[in-house]
């Protein structure tokens, strides 16, 4: 029964805001490796594109601490890409949460602002997997 719960609400999702959300994550990662040095910004906005399309049944998980690398990508990221994408993400979330079936789908939305400002250090897991998931150590 869940599985047919999680693929009606990514179907209403898909319709509501997955494709909209989904272009402008690609829009942002074809942005992006326009410059070599700025690929691993590209690839982190690709996968998120990839969870966004279809995001109920899937988690993101924390890898740990991110390192020096990872921390100042997280900041540009954030100032350049990630701070644009969360007002998207809040804009939708009001609209999705006008109706009663649209809550869950908001309150997905805004699950999303975390990866969508600070990509690097996290992964996207299925459900099921997330709690199998080592935390790299710290």
């Amino acid at each position: 029964m869940r599985s047919v719960l999680t693929v009606i609400l990514n179907i209403i999702w898909l319709l509501t805001a997955g494709v909209w959300l989904f272009l402008g994550y690609v829009l942002a990662g074809i942005l992006a490796c326009i410059l070599i040095i700025t690929i691993p910004f590209g690839v982190a906005s690709f996968r998120i594109a990839a969870y966004v399309l279809w995001p109920f049944g899937r988690e993101v998980v924390d890898r740990g601490r991110p390192g020096g690398a990872s921390t100042v990508g997280n900041v540009i990221w954030f100032l350049v890409a990630g701070l644009w994408l969360a007002i998207g993400h809040v804009a939708t979330a009001l609209a999705q949460a006008v109706t009663i079936i649209g809550l869950p789908l908001a309150w997905a939305n805004l699950k999303l602002i975390p990866v969508t400002c600070f990509p690097f250090g996290k992964e996207i897991v299925r459900s099921d997997r997330a709690a199998m998931v080592p935390v790299a150590s710290r």
